[in-house]
């Protein structure tokens, strides 16, 4: 039996991590060019023909820059695409008005957790989101009114500064970034995945063991429950010709990694199964509790991400993730982090999956998976103590090679100009089709040689 690591050995580096992490007060507004984004939704204020209303991320492709610049007393946030234009006030509706007149000046506030309010002069009106209506998302036309929630605002950097990457034995985990495989199984290699058809279309081309081997340390794969436990496939599990049960991808993954005890594994499960399903499946992966890292019983969330040379120490190496939703795991009398399965939507955030179909114009903007009418998890999500992983998604609907290699050899440049500004964090999980191709590694190499705020 390998003995657990007391939690008293990550309370140097955990104390470091709370200090880097946590909230501090927002200092008072510094002239520069930003992207005025929700603390709510984590949109960005955009100007639409004279409306200001809040986009996705999505750098300098829609309007989205204000120049920050004292106006007297007061301060105007001026369109880095129309000089003369300002953030301003039309009524009870933010619009893009004069930057001489008198509804351009605003009141900036620190709010604290390096967020601010932006107050009319002499009133209690504040730039805010308009409240959701019930079913909907929030309307994209932002208002002015009153304070709270809706009225709170990131003044994001379009040019944050960096500062170098942390030594090997100091960097937390969220501070650095992972190769990752979207749907890592998909690759016509280790078995079938999907019907004959679809099969014919892999995301992937080499399988699990040489995936690990190129350097690849973060894994999507998708489960889906038959009479033989918990399979991987696409969609479903019917017609699928030679499919591979999740177990034996895990038993690679674990054996991996202790013939390599300085390395880090991550898996994501788009999970289909039902929870006895899964745990009896992880049952079946020899020597997996050696390796399994359980970060909701390190105090992770009070203190912060430890350190990798911490859960190298630690055996701590291999870290699973599930999408499935932790209220129908309850209803249904066993949660998967009891059996060591951590809920996605709690750990990470993560951008939406899909970039646009396999050919032609692709969508860059950069915005939360899970924004919509039933729920808000921004990515600009923090919490005292704690800082979400962050997976980047960058793939299209239908994984052509040609198409991934192009995404791929601009990796690096979308993380940099558009995601990690809609984030205020750098990725963590670079996640593509065909890793092999267009270099994503070099994107990884990149961004693990700074760090970001």
């Amino acid at each position: 039996m390998r003995l657990r690591t007391p939690h008293a050995l990550f309370a140097t580096t955990a104390a470091l991590a709370a200090a880097v992490v946590a909230p501090q007060p927002a200092a008072a507004a510094v002239p520069g060019t930003y992207y005025v984004q929700s603390a709510t939704t984590g949109l960005n204020a955009a100007d639409n023909g004279g409306a200001v209303e809040q986009h996705r991320p999505r750098g300098n492709e829609d309007r989205q820059q204000w120049q920050l610049k004292p106006n007297g007393s007061f301060h105007v946030l001026e369109s880095a695409d129309a000089p003369g234009s300002c953030l301003g006030r039309a009524g009870d509706q933010a619009a893009t008005v004069p930057c001489a007149g008198a509804d351009a000046g605003w009141e900036i506030t620190p709010a604290g957790s390096d967020r601010y309010t932006l107050k009319a002069p002499g009133t209690a009106r504040h730039l805010a989101v308009a409240p959701k209506p019930p079913g909907a998302t929030y309307p994209a036309r932002l208002a002015v009114g009153g304070s709270g929630d809706l009225a709170t605002w990131y003044l994001t950097p379009v040019d944050p500064a960096t500062g170098p990457m942390p030594p090997q034995d100091r960097r937390t985990l969220d501070q650095v970034t992972f190769l990752t495989s979207h749907n890592a199984y998909a690759n016509g290699v280790d078995g079938g995945f999907a019907p004959p058809f679809v099969n014919l279309v892999p995301n992937q081309t080499r399988g699990i063991e040489r995936q690990l081997a190129d350097g690849v340390r973060g894994f999507m794969l998708d489960i889906h429950q038959t009479p033989d436990g918990a399979i991987l496939c696409h969609n479903s599990c019917t017609l699928v010709s030679r499919p591979v049960a999740l177990w034996v991808d895990l038993q690679r993954m674990v054996d991996f990694l202790k013939a390599h005890p300085d390395q880090f594994v991550t898996v994501f499960l788009e999970d289909y199964v039902d929870p006895a399903v899964l745990r009896a499946e992880l049952a079946r992966v020899s020597g997996l509790s050696d390796v399994l890292y359980r970060p909701d019983l390190t105090g992770v969330r009070r203190s912060g991400w430890p350190t990798m040379a911490e859960l190298a120490a630690a055996g701590d190496r291999l870290l699973i993730f599930t999408d499935h939703s932790r209220s129908a795991d309850q209803a249904a009398g066993l949660t998967r982090d009891s059996f060591g399965v951590m809920y996605q939507r709690e750990w990470t955030v993560e951008n939406h999956w899909s970039m646009g179909p396999g050919v032609g114009t692709s969508d860059w903007s950069c915005y939360s998976r899970w924004y919509g009418a039933d729920t808000n998890i921004p990515l600009t999500r923090t919490e005292p103590g704690f800082r979400p992983l962050f997976v980047m998604n960058h793939f299209r609907d239908v994984p052509l090679t040609g198409t991934a290699a192009t995404d791929n050899s601009k990796l690096a440049d979308r993380a940099r100009r558009f995601c990690q500004p809609a984030a205020r964090k750098k990725p963590n999980f670079l996640a593509v089709d065909h890793y092999d191709r267009g270099n994503p590694a070099s994107a990884v190499t990149t961004l693990n040689s700074y760090s970001y705020p």
